[in-house]
């Protein structure tokens, strides 16, 4: 692997019960930083990650199950709950993202695990959230997105709606678990407090990203408008094409950048023409604004428009592609992006842990564990014998 760093969260004990991608992006992050995470997964099929591939390679899987162990426990047998429990009892924090209830149905509530491990931190991953009237809905990401108000405000305004092509959601829910992870260990380490359950929603983390659009709509009445790569607060700010084709980005948003860019692109008289000597002003005028920017642009190579603005100390920045970053000098050298052996890519690039510690810092310890690869290593800690775990086996109880 890449490293052997420790981290700064040895010791902690994460059952990961979770599928897809929020859960596995939290505990993600906490096995990253040196957390053991076991994940309890379908002797059958294991977790859906698995099954999600290109050309024939589980690359979500690899890039988010590293740093992680796998137990494959069918947990629909009585004898399969009870191996669950002995682990919840050795564990610090569960994460889960069943529908809400069915923890419940399957004897596993929250106050029955705190009977098990009182120190134990429950996450519970949903769509909507453990309350209200769409706790039972499915809670995909997309859904998501578009109920919060993403989907609405993204894009451009002649033309329809656009998600994310990414798992944002479920990113964001994943990173706000981690954190709320820690902030519940602090609690019952600095404060002497108990363990507890955290409800974590897909929609509550993304109604969060779009800020203050509902107070704006009380104070404005006026809808959200998709403006495309531009802002709805400040100008100029945009994507803007080159001479031979590729992008640059372009943030100008305070008032002194504006300048200097108006100086740079020798349209000093922009500063204090009244339709651009103002925020509110080159809003208004914001066609007007882009078709001077992107003239001066669309002029030039890509090379040259980026050496130039920074020459003039001001803020613009290529707009990249994977086969750019993979090469990418800056990300060589911070090491953003590293690689770690494959079976089927020989080696593959992926992110670097985030964030980095100066003292403590997490690593990739590990990789993608195959669908119950530590079955003996973690059950042996329960006393479970080769023996046993071959009639487990058996008996369809553990994959």
């Amino acid at each position: 692997m890449a490293t052997q760093s420790v981290g700064p969260l040895k010791g902690l004990r994460v059952i990961d019960l979770s599928r897809v991608i929020a859960g596995n992006m939290l505990t993600l992050q906490l096995g990253d930083l040196g957390a053991e995470v076991i994940k309890v997964e379908s002797p059958k099929h294991g977790d859906a990650v698995r099954g999600w591939v290109t050309n024939g390679v589980p690359i979500w899987w690899r890039a988010y199950a590293r740093n992680k162990k796998s137990v494959a426990l069918n947990l629909r047998s009585p004898r399969g709950l009870e191996i669950l429990k002995e682990l919840v009892k050795t564990a610090h924090v569960l994460v889960e993202n069943f529908r809400p209830g069915t923890l419940e149905k399957m004897g596993l509530a929250p106050n029955e695990l705190l009977e098990l491990q009182p120190r134990l931190v429950i996450v519970r991953i949903s769509g909507w959230g453990q309350t209200g009237p769409y706790r039972d809905r499915p809670g995909f990401g997309t859904l998501v997105e578009a109920y919060s108000g993403l989907a609405a405000k993204t894009g451009f305004d002649d033309r329809p709606p656009v998600l994310p092509n990414m798992t944002l959601a479920d990113m964001i829910t994943g990173l706000y678990g981690f954190g709320s992870v820690l902030a519940a260990l602090h609690n019952i380490n600095a404060n002497g407090g108990r363990g507890q359950t955290i409800d974590l929603s897909l929609f509550d983390s993304m109604l969060s990203c779009v800020g203050p659009d509902p107070a704006s709509y009380l104070l404005t009445g006026r809808m959200c408008q998709r403006a495309g790569s531009r802002s709805e607060t400040a100008a100029p700010r945009n994507v803007y094409q080159t001479r031979e084709g590729e992008w640059v980005a372009l943030s100008a948003t305070t008032q002194g950048m504006t300048e200097r860019l108006f100086i740079a692109i020798d349209r000093p008289d922009l500063v204090t023409d009244p339709r651009t000597s103002t925020n509110e002003a080159r809003l208004r005028n914001i066609d007007f604004v882009d078709s001077v920017i992107q003239d001066f642009i669309g002029s030039r190579s890509r090379p040259d428009v980026l050496d130039y603005f920074s020459q003039a100390n001001v803020t613009v920045g290529p707009v990249m592609r994977n086969e750019e970053l993979l090469h990418d000098e800056f990300v060589q050298v911070r090491q953003s992006l590293v690689t770690v052996p494959d079976p089927d890519l020989g080696k593959m690039p992926m992110h670097n842990v985030v964030p980095r510690f100066s003292d403590t810092p997490g690593g990739i310890r590990s990789g993608a564990p195959e669908l119950g690869e530590h079955n003996q290593a973690v059950l042996a800690e329960l006393g479970i014998d080769e023996e046993a775990l071959a009639r487990l086996v058996q008996e369809g109880v553990v994959g």
